[in-house]
């Protein structure tokens, strides 16, 4: 995988988007950290990547709650505690 700062990125824009077409993905660096992804797609593969990515970040996010709840001691909830904080929550929205 290719790191190439924001700088190169501005100055060497063309560089960048030639070897995109190669690498296929390439991660942007600020001050030395990643910041984001840079991923070549097409005409014809642009709506199967923002859905691929979606799933991504649903499944990053379950897990994150799932760790959370573990971490929180909520992961061993019966049915009947998880009805009884949705009905809590559903009242208090209520008023």
């Amino acid at each position: 995988m290719r790191f190439v700062s924001v700088r190169d990125l501005r100055g060497k824009s063309a560089e960048v988007w030639k070897r995109l077409s190669t690498e296929k993905d390439m991660v942007i660096t600020s001050n030395g950290r990643p910041i984001a992804i840079l991923s070549g797609v097409s005409e014809d593969s642009l709506e199967e990547s923002f859905k691929a990515l979606r799933r991504i970040r649903a499944v990053q996010a379950v897990e994150a709650m799932q760790m959370t709840a573990s971490r929180t001691g909520l992961d061993h909830l019966t049915a009947k505690d998880v009805d009884a904080e949705i009905n809590s929550v559903r009242k208090r929205r209520r008023r």
